[in-house]
């Protein structure tokens, strides 16, 4: 689990969103998460997820690409 900043286009930095890997070992019934891989939400670090889940990707810098993209 990792947490990056959001960036606009003049370079300043605002909010923050968390990215993480899910091994897939609960049963569906139990979470809200997908498949197997990286995931990412908008979160501030020590708080509840802000949005909803994105995700799943292939690698970190997969999901951290689509979360900068998004914004």
């Amino acid at each position: 689990m990792a947490y990056h900043q959001f960036t606009n286009e003049t370079g300043e930095q605002y909010g923050s969103f968390e990215t993480f890997f899910y091994y897939d070992v609960l049963p569906k019934t139990q979470h809200r998460l997908g498949d197997r891989g990286w995931y990412w939400h908008a979160c501030q670090p020590g708080c509840l997820p802000e949005g909803d889940l994105s995700g799943p990707f292939e690698t970190e810098q997969d999901a951290i690409k689509d979360a900068t993209e998004f914004v």
